[in-house]
């Protein structure tokens, strides 16, 4: 393997530890809040890098320029959607979790 390949392979493999940790934090905290936090800003991290892990191994500046614009409007609708249901959750009365004690 060529060193293109060994850092594509280190990203995209950085990134899909960063969706699992994401996954572990939506189903381990306790509230919507903090899990839209996890599940934002860890598939946010690990899609860039995963982006970042093609963009490594891609030929030309078309492919580059296309998977930059996925990565773009991926985050832009990903913090759409987040503030979307947030706001929703907020204004049906979800309260913030508190620790006991």
């Amino acid at each position: 393997m060529t060193v293109t390949e060994w850092c594509s392979l280190a990203l995209t493999t950085a990134g899909a530890f960063f969706f699992f940790a994401g996954t572990v934090g939506v189903l381990r905290f306790p509230d919507v809040y903090t899990r839209l936090h996890a599940l934002t800003k860890a598939d946010g991290l690990g899609l860039g890098l995963i982006v970042l892990g093609l963009i490594v191994r891609t030929q030309g500046w078309t492919e580059v320029c296309q998977l930059a614009l996925i990565w773009i409007l991926v985050m832009v609708s990903s913090a759409t959607a987040c503030h979307l249901v947030a706001r929703a959750a907020l204004g049906t009365g979800v309260r913030l979790w508190r620790r006991p004690g």
